[in-house]
């Protein structure tokens, strides 16, 4: 890996966690104090801002626009945006702890997707990291457990979409060589469509409260407004993220700004926690910090065994009858994929 790709990646981390945690302290004043809590609805106005200043940056030439099959962006516009409703459905109808479970079940569902249909590897130590990973975010997060039918089935829905919505970011920018703003701007306005319909019926459900019935006070659209404008910085930095990592690395970078909006719930807006909370953070911050170490000593172990010397190039040349046996098996270990 390059350094300029190495500080394109750490841009885009860093960018995603400060916006991740920004929007989400903004919509909790805007959700709790405001008493605004037209999640899905509010969801759908951010991917039309995200559009329409995507547009602008286009019509200016910051980015070129690339075709894309029309039914591909389709598929994936209603998967994504189907998949934030199932989440903020899941919410609803479950309780706190596990809504939680079904963020954690994720990371798994994608390892198992991408070891099954995209035939990638993980070592055990990856394995390993993302388990202590997942033991200190649900120590830090999961209280109850209590289970329904209808919360059951929408939360499994949930994981589904969000995982091949997530694996289709990925795959879709590398198959078709294009970036995370041209994707973006392609499956943005279908995101949208989406929410845009569906999210005052599920509003409605979840709050028995009509979006078109509340009161537009000053601060409230003033929070709206803040809240869109951050969105556009989440949506992009989320593509980019999945674009230039992996599925499971953007779900692992979620656990951090989970953790974060912990600690900053306690700092700034005088959340309870317990020792318990601090426990499980420690705990998540370890395992992160060891998927962040064997990721990058494997990434560096396979750019190394892909980069083959020219001696060894014309070694090859001069004595091509080399045992089948073993070049199949040094074939085999040299091709594994970490997917990290």
């Amino acid at each position: 890996m390059t350094a300029g790709l190495q500080l394109g990646v750490i841009g885009s981390l860093a960018l995603s966690v400060a916006s991740s945690v920004a929007i989400v302290i903004c919509n909790k004043a805007l959700i709790s104090t405001l008493g605004f809590p037209f999640a899905t609805t509010l969801t759908s106005w951010h991917l039309m801002v995200t559009y329409c200043t995507l547009n602008v940056a286009q019509r200016l030439h910051f980015f070129e626009p690339k075709a894309i099959d029309g039914h591909t962006v389709i598929l994936f516009g209603f998967l994504n945006g189907t998949s934030i409703g199932l989440l903020n459905l899941s919410l609803g109808f479950n309780s706190i702890g596990f809504y939680q479970m079904t963020k954690l079940a994720i990371i798994p569902f994608t390892v198992l997707l991408e070891t099954i249909f995209l035939n990638k590897r993980f070592s055990e130590t990856i394995k390993l990291s993302l388990m202590v990973l997942l033991l200190g975010v649900g120590i830090a997060s999961v209280t109850d457990l209590k289970l329904n039918m209808l919360g059951s089935v929408l939360s499994g829905l949930a994981i589904v979409t969000t995982c091949v919505g997530q694996i289709l970011t990925n795959t879709i920018q590398k198959k078709l060589k294009v970036s995370s703003t041209q994707l973006l701007y392609q499956s943005a306005p279908y995101q949208a469509a989406i929410l845009f319909a569906t999210g005052p019926f599920v509003d409605k459900l979840l709050t028995n409260r009509s979006v078109f019935a509340h009161k537009y006070t000053t601060p409230v659209v003033g929070f709206i407004v803040l809240s869109c404008l951050i969105a556009v910085s989440v949506n992009f930095s989320t593509f980019l993220v999945i674009g230039t990592t992996s599925p499971v690395t953007y779900q692992v970078l979620g656990h951090l700004k989970t953790c974060l909006v912990l600690s900053f719930g306690y700092t700034l807006l005088h959340d309870p926690f317990t020792m318990r909370n601090i426990l499980g953070i420690l705990v998540a911050i370890f395992g992160m910090g060891l998927y962040s170490f064997f990721s990058v000593r494997e990434s560096k172990k396979k750019s190394t065994n892909d980069a083959l010397p020219v001696s060894q190039m014309q070694d090859k040349e001069t004595e091509p009858l080399l045992a089948t046996k073993d070049s199949s098996d040094t074939k085999k270990a040299n091709g594994v994929s970490h997917g990290c």
